[in-house]
């Protein structure tokens, strides 16, 4: 099987994937723009910053000329790959993916797999619970179901992503099932390697204490300030919790004001990078995501949960059916209802006290990059022979 991928720009997440990919079918992967540290700074993370992963190795790509006057992954013009017309044209595939439609690149290649007869499918992850106006609601309502009509397979990530696709007017045999997903091996090994004890100390944390983890950017949207206010009432009634966030933005010397005002101790790590990640997760007791509806997914859980750690996040999180509705593995509650959540968080704690990270592993096998390559494969198949 011959097939192209076309996205935005190296991500950390995907690459995984393509790895996978390129080890059962020829695949060559097309992307429209190169970030740069500065503009990942600017994307809110609040640090210019390179991975220090390997994100182009093991899989052949190519990186297309972007004629944006102002090129941006964040617009839809910011993306503009004319030659993407070209490389179909002549590419010989048997199908393409395009990794969403709210890039113009994105389009350009759907017309070009239009033209020729490729079939051509998308994956993304939107849900319903995004806050929307009512003047985006109902132009989406009757734009969409023609968006998703100009596609042969729409590749689902979970359960909201699929409920979202079928509001929209998806068809059933549109619809194939390739789960979010990252590299599962690579944050178990990496976890296994660290010594956590020693990462705790290192953080002061005493035996005694319950680490409790958000990991991403600190940005008003995923309600970093929710887990401090959670850990102030645990506090109150006599639990030893304390709060470690990895990541950096506008919020931070927010978050360190309120944390000395509830008197609760809060761990600041700062951006944290691919490789340091998966020592931070196993030595916390659990995760937390309180974000809202535009957390479209939240792979931090992924991140978390493939290091053996459970996850408590908000029923706003995309995740939240997939990842974390399973008694030792994940809980969730109603967003920002800080009370339920310091209920929630002190229960999974309870829970989790003999470690069962075994479980946890057992769950998200179901959320990697071999089960993700198969239902590519597994919807480029079926669409090649319904083409043929």
């Amino acid at each position: 099987m011959k097939l192209g991928i076309l996205t935005s720009h190296p991500i950390q997440y995907q690459a995984p994937l393509f790895r996978e990919l390129a080890r059962q079918v020829d695949l060559t992967v097309y992307f429209a723009h190169r970030q740069t540290p500065e503009s990942q700074a600017e994307a809110g993370i609040g640090v210019a910053f390179e991975w220090d992963v390997d994100l182009l190795s093991g899989y052949q790509y190519e990186f297309l000329e972007n004629a944006a006057q102002s090129p941006d992954t964040g617009r839809f013009f910011g993306c503009d790959t004319p030659s993407v017309r070209q490389r179909i044209a002549e590419g010989g595939f048997d199908s393409f993916l395009v990794m969403g439609w709210h890039l113009k690149c994105f389009w350009q290649a759907v017309f070009a797999c239009q033209r020729t007869g490729v079939p051509v499918m998308v994956r993304g992850d939107s849900q319903l619970g995004t806050p929307r106006g009512r003047f985006k609601q109902a132009l989406k309502r009757l734009l969409y179901p023609w968006i998703l009509r100009q596609f042969d397979g729409l590749l689902y990530v979970g359960q909201r992503n699929r409920e979202y696709l079928e509001h929209y007017g998806a068809r059933a045999d549109q619809l194939f099932f390739a789960p979010h997903c990252v590299d599962n091996n690579f944050f178990a090994a990496r976890a296994a390697e660290d010594d956590p004890v020693a990462r705790r100390q290192s953080w002061g944390v005493q035996p005694s204490d319950r680490a409790v983890l958000f990991a991403g950017k600190l940005v008003e949207r995923k309600r970093p300030a929710d887990l401090v206010r959670a850990l102030a009432s645990l506090r109150a009634h006599g639990q030893p919790v304390i709060g470690v966030f990895a990541g950096d933005g506008p919020l931070c010397d927010v978050l360190a004001s309120l944390g000395q005002e509830l008197q609760v101790p809060l761990i600041f790590l700062g951006f944290c990078n691919q490789m340091a990640l998966p020592g931070i997760y196993a030595a916390a007791d659990l995760l937390v995501l309180p974000s809202e509806g535009s957390e479209t997914w939240g792979l931090v859980v992924n991140e978390a949960q493939a290091c053996g750690t459970p996850c408590v996040v908000s029923d706003a999180c995309g995740c939240a059916p997939d990842l974390a509705s399973m008694a030792g593995v994940g809980s969730h509650y109603p967003v920002g209802q800080v009370a339920v959540m310091a209920d929630v968080i002190h229960g999974l704690l309870k829970d989790v006290v003999s470690r069962p990270s075994a479980a946890v592993l057992r769950h998200i096998a179901h959320y990697d990059t071999l089960e993700t390559a198969r239902g590519v494969q597994l919807a480029a198949k079926a669409l090649g022979q319904s083409a043929t």
